[in-house]
């Protein structure tokens, strides 16, 4: 099949799945589900497993992800070459399996642990279990040949999530500039991200700026504050988190938690993240539909897959723990909200 005809074929094909998944205003049928039993029937065809509910949870968290990615595997197939920010996308996760791998490891475990498969588009080799070496023997990450410690594994599991992003972006910046529009919503998705995980740790962990700074994903290694991917993020590094007057010029005051004059006030990071991921995924949607049969549409249709994978975990896990539905539909970020003042 040539490019264009792979590409039409692709496109109706994608369509025709998202049609048929619970995104937009099908989502609400996912969090209306009573029962795991219920959420498995609406989402897979066949009985449903006769185990405990806590059994059940986790089977159908695995079967939606494997359904998802054995989808998005079978639509980039019919392509002779797939876009290589398609295959970097895929490969999160590896990058995932991996740092499951390296902590069963470090535990002694004798059994490999649950992982995504990716199909021929994976950089490891998952049947060398439990030889760490020739897992990633041969593959952008071979450095990681050892089990890390205890004490090692954030530091390890840190340097990954910077390998695959600095990966990730490489693939970007080499899509022509007709397809703008890739790079506008992964600078956005991976933006919003560093920018949520600045305000974790200043409000949880009461964490110093220069601490932050390791920990954030940048498109290069040099770490200045113009970083197009970290940038806004380390444009907040120094706020007062308690202080709205600090946050009211704010590029993202949208996304802001509501202030009222003579209140004491702190930002909510909670709040903005469901806040950018009902950003992201309007921004997803309308990526989809507006160039068809491009690169874009396919790398929007990942991430409307992944949401609606987020969202499936979050109803089985709400479902497991007796949360009703409004609170499932506020974790998930669907609950609607008042703007900041």
């Amino acid at each position: 099949m040539d490019n264009s005809a792979a590409s039409a074929y692709v496109y109706a094909k994608a369509g025709g799945i998202l049609a048929r998944s619970f995104v937009g205003q099908n989502a609400s049928r996912l969090f209306s589900v009573k029962s795991l039993r219920d959420l498995h029937s609406l989402l897979f065809s066949g009985e449903v497993p006769s185990v405990p509910e806590m059994m059940l949870s986790k089977i159908i968290e695995e079967k939606a992800e494997e359904q998802f990615i054995s989808q998005f595997v079978s639509l980039i197939e019919n392509y002779s070459h797939p876009a290589e920010i398609l295959v970097a996308l895929l490969r999160f996760y590896d990058y995932d399996n991996l740092k499951e791998i390296g902590a069963a490891l470090c535990f002694g475990e004798s059994v490999r642990p649950h992982i995504t498969d990716i199909g021929s588009f994976s950089m490891l080799n998952y049947d060398a279990w439990p030889n760490l070496k020739a897992i990633t023997e041969n593959s952008p990450v071979s450095w990681y040949s050892e089990a890390p410690k205890i004490s090692e594994q954030q530091s390890a599991d840190s340097r990954l999530d910077g390998q695959y992003i600095r990966s990730l972006w490489s693939t970007v910046e080499k899509i022509p500039e007709s397809e703008s529009g890739v790079a506008k919503l992964i600078r956005a998705d991976i933006s919003a991200r560093n920018i949520l995980w600045v305000l974790r740790l200043k409000v949880y962990y009461k964490m110093a700026p220069e601490e932050i700074r390791e920990k954030l994903a940048f498109a290069d290694d040099s770490a200045r504050r113009g970083d197009v991917l970290a940038g806004e993020a380390l444009s907040i590094i120094d706020k007062d988190v308690g202080s709205f007057d600090d946050w009211k010029d704010w590029k993202y005051r949208r996304h802001l938690n509501p202030h009222e004059d003579g209140t004491v006030w702190e930002i909510d990071p909670t709040w903005v993240e469901k806040s950018f991921r009902r950003e992201l995924g309007a921004m997803a949607m309308r990526s989809f539909h507006k160039e068809p049969m491009s690169v874009l549409s396919m790398v929007a249709w990942f991430k409307i897959k992944q949401n609606e994978l987020d969202n499936i975990r979050t109803v089985a896990e709400g479902l497991r723990l007796n949360i009703e539905e409004e609170q499932m539909l506020d974790v998930a970020g669907m609950a609607g909200g008042k703007k900041s003042k």
